[in-house]
């Protein structure tokens, strides 16, 4: 399971617990997650996260 980080407010997406409160259920892949989704904190398109190394 990855994580990525919005770049503009440093909010994370862990593949592992999901977004619930969004309607991403845990265990979504990022790549299943819709195109047109956007950071629950600002408003940045998906094309605006990196993945976080671990």
């Amino acid at each position: 399971m990855k994580k990525y980080r919005c770049i503009v407010c440093d909010w994370v997406y862990d593949e592992y617990l999901g977004a619930p409160k969004e309607g991403i259920e845990s265990g979504t892949k990022w790549e299943d997650v819709s195109e047109d989704w956007v950071c629950p904190d600002c408003g940045a398109s998906k094309a605006e996260f990196e993945m976080v190394e671990i």
